[in-house]
């Protein structure tokens, strides 16, 4: 167990220093702030202009602008001063990779200067091993000292912000043979930097460790914390999962990783990246701050960490398997039923693992049953014995869990519940699944809470999270942000063993079951579908990044278990797609090069030809898989 200042049960925002960009700060009290990334060129000053009014309007506090070369960056000065010129004063800010020089030129004209520690002066990755002497390793950390500074001046003399932007999918050679493909890589990577920033005593920084993997950019980020702390750094910290993708997916994505932050009180600005237009993305970071900050205030939970759990290192939480609950099995999913709901689903989506109907055992036999091996689970009192039923009991009926002959049971246990009663039942009682509920204003807390004292008593029952909402089917986009935020961190953890939506409201069952499995397979835990990681686009895409994308899905969203990355450029591309099985990387203007996992199958097909080419290559190399 860490020390660390991250309280597990009571949220209170991480205390960062205060990054002065422009006018508009960032960290210590000032609000978490949002933002969005104009996908124009940044040599079109009236469509940059337009995108970035367009990203204000919507809400965005920084506008953030590709910047990969002189002219671009010399450009951020028209597009700043027309801006300007029109009552816009949000600040700019340089996105900058490859090229050092390019960075010196951005920070006389943006806001904050993006740099990427994976190119900064170390090559484009190539994903080759590379042996170092420690005295080799030191020269090449001397050379980028002596030429970061020089960049730190320049943004000190403009008064320009710098943001330190780890990205999984860019380390370069030099880290990765050193550190591996590792969240303790990851978080050298920034390190070296904000070392010479401490050295330098420039402090308007902030930092962000991004990956399309939102395990790999969970644990990087609380990696990162913990070592700041232990080096007496406190700069803030801006969170995204990058390549999340589009609609429902990417906002899912997006979710589980920045809200299994926030909800810690981690992040003092975000992007949710989607491959929609910039300012689609503001509303969806919007919200998801606005929610995760309603924890602030909350009746104090008095819980201890459990001995045994590592927040910086989490494993799966041994438990003994019930059933097909627990164990070595995947988290299964359990949806709420109403005799008016149609349980069918659609083409591609997964039945839940089970059915609660409460005590309406006429559901069992009626119409809207999809499946005649169903398992169902009916109230305790109305249970009678019926094959694939199984009866849930409240935690106010635990002592008429023991004489209930059923081979698995299920008990809805709140933190709170007398903790001798509960844990002397679920001792005698291996074959009982525990269902977690919360109604406190942080539920993470109290559902964690729960956990570690179960942990603590070392109790090895699985644990099915619950979480209730209170939406209609027009807020569909909520209920999916909500719930995939709230179970984030419990992800993260290792904890859960399943997930059980609830929606009081007119949302269809066929919409909360697959928003349940969407969450499983956004946290690496359980693939039902095809994955895609997609970039959301920029003035470096290459080609019709969204049009692509429709074509891809359409074509192969029937390959359960398939991950396909398709990338605008080659600044993330090879590196974010390093576990996909197949990947479309813009190469050229109307060029596409294809990818087998790491390798370069094809390079520079025209665009025409790109997209059946990659399903050629897909049809002929993939068998689909099971779930996993």
């Amino acid at each position: 167990m860490s020390t660390r200042q991250i309280d597990l049960f009571n949220y209170t925002r991480r205390q960062s220093s205060v990054t002065q960009v422009g006018s508009i700060p960032m960290g210590g009290n000032n609000p978490i702030r949002v933002q969005s990334m104009t996908t124009t060129s940044t040599t079109d000053t009236e469509g940059s202009v337009a995108q970035a009014k367009r990203i204000i309007d919507a809400g965005g506090e920084y506008v953030r602008l590709t910047t990969q070369g002189v002219r671009e960056a010399e450009n951020l000065a028209n597009i700043n001063t027309q801006l300007r010129a029109e009552g816009y004063m949000t600040p700019l800010v340089a996105d900058v990779h490859f090229n050092p020089n390019v960075a010196d030129v951005a920070a006389l004209y943006a806001e904050k200067v993006r740099v990427n520690p994976g190119n900064y002066i170390d090559p484009a990755r190539t994903f080759k091993h590379i042996e170092y002497t420690d005295e080799e390793y030191a020269a090449e950390l001397a050379r980028l000292e002596k030429r970061f500074t020089t960049f730190l001046n320049i943004c000190r003399e403009n008064h320009t912000a710098v943001r330190i932007g780890v990205n999984h999918g860019s380390l370069s050679d030099r880290i990765m043979s050193r550190y591996g493909d590792t969240p303790e890589g990851i978080v050298e990577s920034c390190m070296e930097f904000l070392r010479i920033c401490k050295l330098q005593q420039f402090n308007d920084v902030v930092i962000s460790i991004k990956a399309s993997n939102t395990v790999v950019m969970v644990r990087s980020v609380r990696l990162l914390v913990s070592q700041m702390d232990s080096e007496d750094m406190h700069y803030p910290l801006h969170l995204g999962v990058t390549e999340a993708g589009e609609g429902e997916d990417g906002r899912i994505k997006s979710a589980v990783g920045i809200g299994a932050l926030l909800a810690d009180g981690i992040g003092d600005t975000i992007r949710v990246s989607l491959s929609e237009e910039p300012e689609a993305e503001i509303p969806v970071a919007r919200h998801l701050v606005d929610y995760i900050i309603k924890h602030k205030g909350h009746t104090v939970i008095p819980a201890k960490e459990a001995d045994c759990f590592d927040w910086l290192h989490p494993e799966r939480r041994m438990t003994t398997a019930v059933g097909n609950i627990g164990g070595d099995n995947v988290p299964v999913v359990i949806a709420s039923a109403k005799p008016s709901d149609n349980l069918e689903v659609g083409e591609g989506s997964e039945h839940p693992d089970y059915i609660y109907i409460g005590s309406n055992l006429s559901l069992l036999t009626s119409h809207h049953s999809p499946l005649t091996s169903q398992r169902f689970l009916v109230d305790f009192s109305a249970w009678d014995g019926t094959p694939d039923t199984y009866p849930i009991f409240p935690y106010n009926a635990l002592p008429f869990v023991s004489s209930c002959p059923a081979a698995v049971k299920f008990v809805v246990l709140p933190f709170g519940v007398p903790t001798e009663e509960y844990l002397a039942c679920l001792r005698h009682n291996p074959n009982v699944v525990v269902v977690s509920v919360s109604n406190h204003q942080n539920r993470l807390g109290e559902q964690r809470a729960l956990l570690h004292e179960m942990m603590e008593a070392g109790v090895n029952n699985p644990v099915v999270f619950c979480q209730a909402y209170r939406h209609n089917k027009e807020e569909k986009s909520l209920f999916q942000l909500e719930s995939a935020a709230d179970m984030g961190a419990l992800m993260m953890d290792g904890l859960v063993d399943g997930i059980w939506l609830m929606n009081d409201g007119d949302l269809p069952y066929s919409d909360i079951t697959d928003t349940s499995f969407g969450i499983l397979q956004a946290a690496r835990l359980r693939t039902t579908k095809t994955e895609y990681i997609s970039c959301p686009g920029c003035g470096r895409t290459l080609y019709d990044l969204r049009s692509t994308i429709a074509r891809i899905k359409e074509a192969t969203r029937h390959m359960k278990g398939l991950k396909i990355g398709i990338m605008g450029c080659i600044v993330n591309g090879p590196g974010e797609m390093a576990d996909a099985d197949f990947g479309y990387v813009g190469a050229g203007r109307g060029k596409i090069s294809l990818y087998k996992k790491k390798e370069c199958i094809a390079k520079n097909i025209p665009e025409e030809e790109a997209v059946e080419r990659l399903l050629e290559l897909i049809t002929s190399s993939h068998k689909p898989t099971s779930e996993s």
